[in-house]
């Protein structure tokens, strides 16, 4: 059957129609991700600067800056995209609530990527391997030997982290003691008012190494579940573009042993800052 003129304009405008539909669709789904970022010139992450060598502040030409090991490949992501980096430092447990609404790009704080926190947002490849222990005062070296040992003491740990799971699943019958800020918790261990702190294998051996004669790692060993065990960085989950690049430069900062080295250059810079 032959088609009039007049019917075969009609179908060529409907066409059109649905072809401007399909596009506003596709547009409306773009990932923009890396492109906004590139717009606003500067790359927002959220860390919780309480967190050596992963997240500290420093004074530097008499103002305060947020160094670390996070920071330094947080650098290089923002030198990839070529913009400037910006840091917010707040605390832990308000990190996924400021990136999901927007307010900061990334996380960048130490974080493990737990099944639960991929219900709410996506993560990089893992950049750091986690192994938890019980920080103690050195003097109480040798009085915490087995979980027995931790009933009724007051053990802290940092609030939604791991460390907090770890702390009440594993460590039964002591009186578990959450705070926001891990520095918190480990200033008040060293007061007394705490008899451990459950952290990172890595931030126990660095406040050993900043203050030899307070603290001590307890023998009762702690297992991290596998789940808990890959330190990441968090994006939203429509960020697909963004992830891409990082994931890109984690990849790039592995194979040529830059990672081994910026953990080593934020340990000494953490060491240098002390008091």
């Amino acid at each position: 059957m032959k088609l009039t003129f007049k019917k075969t304009l009609g179908m060529l405008g409907t066409v059109m129609a649905l072809g401007l539909v399909l596009a506003s669709c596709s547009n409306k789904n773009a990932d923009n991700s890396v492109k906004k970022i590139q717009d606003k010139k500067t790359l927002v992450v959220g860390t919780s600067a309480d967190y050596a060598p992963f997240e500290f502040p420093i004074m530097q030409n008499g103002k305060k800056k947020i160094v670390g090991y996070d920071m330094m490949i947080a650098q290089k992501i923002a030198d990839d995209l070529g913009v400037k980096l910006k840091i917010e430092n707040t605390e832990f447990p308000s990190l996924i609530s400021e990136l999901k609404n927007n307010k900061i790009d990334l996380i960048m704080a130490g974080m493990v990527s737990t099944n639960e926190r991929k219900k709410a947002v996506a993560f990089s490849k893992s950049y750091y391997t986690v192994e938890n222990v019980l920080l103690v005062q050195k003097k109480d070296a040798d009085k915490f030997n087995s979980v027995s040992d931790v009933k009724g003491k007051q053990i802290g740990a940092q609030q939604t982290t791991t460390q907090e799971s770890i702390a009440k699943s594993q460590l039964k019958g002591s009186n578990v003691v959450t705070e926001g800020v891990l520095t918190g918790l480990t200033t008040e261990l060293s007061q007394g008012k705490l008899s451990g702190v459950v952290v990172e294998n890595e931030i126990a051996n660095n406040y050993i190494r900043q203050y030899p004669d307070k603290y001590a790692i307890a023998k009762v060993k702690l297992t991290t579940p596998k789940d808990q065990r890959s330190v990441n960085i968090a994006a939203r989950k429509s960020d697909k573009a963004l992830l891409k690049r990082v994931n890109k430069q984690i990849t790039k900062l592995k194979k040529s042993g830059e990672l081994d080295k910026m953990f080593k250059k934020a340990e000494d810079l953490q060491a240098k800052n002390s008091d």
